[in-house]
């Protein structure tokens, strides 16, 4: 039961029932008891089907009570739908109870058997002692119609031979009985037995066979039953695995936000596109039960699975390490505005799977491997060339542009390297990993946060002082356009040590003017070198210690468009002395 006094502005309570159950929609009544009393009802159905029904109470004297009435004076009752599983009770007040507190200071509210409970005008003060009421429960055996489960007799529940099936009035599933003549348990082997004629004096006599042998009965009878108790342990044995994974997946799904998502997606406009949520049943087909065959990479936040859905769509479902429960509604935040991104140099988010311990996310499928692969295999390298090159890292900075300055609210990728850009096969970027991204509140610049992201690729500000800005972005990108240009990794131990961080190393050689040294031949031969220069200077800006003293992306996107499109630039307006030597020798 739910009271609220008049200090309260509202109260509610949450009632969920356990997987076979649901409440009885004819024999229950939702009640709300006293003056000044508006009351309602939520919560789903099965299937995950929202409902939503109430009522309102008033009366304007004590005179206006009405013994046995529950019509709106004092009390009022509302039916609620079939297949109800989890309910909201909520109760308000429109007046705080003013003008009748003198004999109505309080309401009740409960969701009752309907003859457990009959009003009365002392009912406005004698509820106060009353803790609990009963309520009608239905259940009922899985979660179909007869005909659907009889088509798979190994789980059929209705085992005896003299049993029928039939579908309850009320609720979902279906029910066993025993056929007519018969009487027992219609859940096991020959439970439902054959009525003894001769012990029924209604009968006369009539069907009454004498003179068997009680011997015969009783042991052919023990056999029969040792086989049918076995035979009955083991049907119920599985019955209680598939409820248990049942429970399980439910458990999973509203710990990983599942009722959250579902709401938000309610409250979506339908025109747009939003996240899917796939059932664990479906991706574990799509992957075959994600053998390691499927396995297509592997990361800091979790395991990539190729999968092929029902419709043919190839997937790749990503599977995180873990997921902070206390994130949880920023995760599913982000899978909603993640999955409106509709940008054509982004991976697309389709849905996600929450019915598992750590929850899915299910990604378009990109074909032609990462950028970093295509960096650090000699073969594809020589493939790249310097015009593939520099629009890959325009379509790139003008991803980041448009996550800093056109998504809302803002987002800072957090984790932006060459193994997070994909390729398909016309070399058309797609960046990926949204695992460690952060969305940024509209009146915000920067974000206090744990440092994440990948070493060599990490802002040097932000690891010092945790303080996380769409400038950490525009570091990272800053050695992508290293990466592009020297063909080497961001962080690699088999060199000298003053090699080891590529960042470093860049720098230094642009110091001593040895650019084209370090630079792959297999670009510096195509003679773009005033293109290189640029990319080379605006790559530098990028790797400013100081934030503030970085370019944002918007002004390196255009920079870089501008370069793609007319070869023009505005980073240089007198060529450095970078160190040309050594160019012919390359090439």
């Amino acid at each position: 039961m739910i009271r609220m006094a008049p200090e309260y502005k509202g109260q509610n309570r949450f009632i969920r029932l356990t997987t076979s159950l649901t409440i009885n929609n004819t024999a229950n009544k939702f009640t709300a008891v006293g003056c000044d009393t508006n009351a309602f009802v939520y919560g789903f159905r099965h299937n995950m089907k929202f409902y939503r029904t109430g009522c309102n109470s008033w009366c304007g004297t004590e005179g206006d009570l009405v013994n046995g009435s529950c019509s709106g004076l004092g009390c009022c009752q509302t039916s609620i739908p079939k297949e109800v599983w989890t309910a909201n009770l909520t109760l308000r007040s429109y007046d705080n109870f003013t003008n009748v507190s003198d004999f109505s200071n309080c309401s009740y509210g409960f969701l009752a058997e309907e003859s457990a409970f009959n009003f009365s005008p002392s009912s406005l003060s004698s509820l106060a002692n009353v803790d609990r009421l009963p309520m009608v429960v239905d259940w009922a055996v899985g979660d179909g119609t007869c005909e659907k489960a009889q088509n798979n007799m190994s789980s059929y529940a209705c085992k005896s031979t003299n049993s029928k099936c039939n579908k309850p009035d009320n609720g979902y599933g279906y029910r066993c009985y025993c056929q007519e003549g018969y009487q027992g348990n219609p859940y096991l082997y020959d439970g439902c037995k054959d009525i003894d004629e001769c012990l029924d004096p209604s009968l006369r006599g009539q069907g009454c066979i004498r003179g068997e042998s009680l011997v015969i009965k009783l042991v052919a009878g023990s056999a029969l039953g040792v086989i049918v108790l076995l035979l009955g342990a083991f049907c119920l044995y599985l019955e209680l695995q598939r409820r248990k994974l049942i429970n399980m997946k439910r458990k999973f799904f509203l710990q990983n936000g599942g009722l959250l998502l579902q709401e938000q997606l309610i409250r979506r406009d339908k025109s747009t596109d939003t996240a899917k949520i796939f059932t664990s049943a479906e991706l574990n087909k799509a992957t075959n039960n994600f053998h390691e065959n499927k396995i297509i990479g592997q990361g800091g936040f979790g395991t990539v699975y190729k999968g092929f859905l029902s419709d043919n769509r190839i997937v790749a479902i990503k599977k995180s390490k873990q997921v902070d429960p206390n994130q949880v509604e920023q995760f599913i935040n982000e899978v909603i505005v993640l999955s409106q991104i509709n940008h054509k140099n982004v991976v697309k988010l389709l849905g996600c799977c929450l019915e598992t311990q750590v929850p899915l996310l299910v990604y378009e499928f990109i074909s032609n491997g990462t950028l970093f692969e295509h960096i650090n295999n000699k073969t594809k390298a020589r493939a790249l060339s310097w015009d593939k090159r520099l629009t890959i890292a325009a379509e790139v900075a003008g991803v980041l542009a448009y996550l800093h300055s056109a998504a809302s609210p803002p987002i800072i990728h957090r984790d932006i390297k060459s193994a997070n850009i994909l390729l398909d096969t016309s070399f058309t970027a797609k960046v990926s990993d949204f695992g460690a991204s952060r969305l940024v509140p509209l009146d915000q610049t920067q974000l206090s946060t744990m440092v994440q992201g990948t070493f060599g690729y990490l802002d040097p500000e932000y690891m010092q002082t945790n303080q996380l800005t769409d400038k950490s972005d525009v570091y990272s990108f800053g050695v992508v356009l290293l990466e592009l240009l020297t063909g080497k990794k961001a962080l690699s131990y088999d060199g000298p040590e003053e090699e080891r961080n590529l960042a470093s190393y860049f720098l230094s050689t642009l110091k001593q003017s040895r650019l084209f040294q370090v630079l792959d031949e297999n670009i510096v031969c195509e003679g773009n070198s005033e293109e290189l220069i640029a990319v080379a200077m605006l790559a530098k800006s990028c790797l400013y210690v100081k934030g503030d003293d970085r370019p944002g992306m918007k002004e390196v996107a255009m920079e870089l468009e501008g370069l793609r499109i007319s070869g023009k630039h505005s980073w240089t307006q007198t060529e450095p002395n970078v160190g040309r030597d050594g160019i012919s020798s390359l090439c």
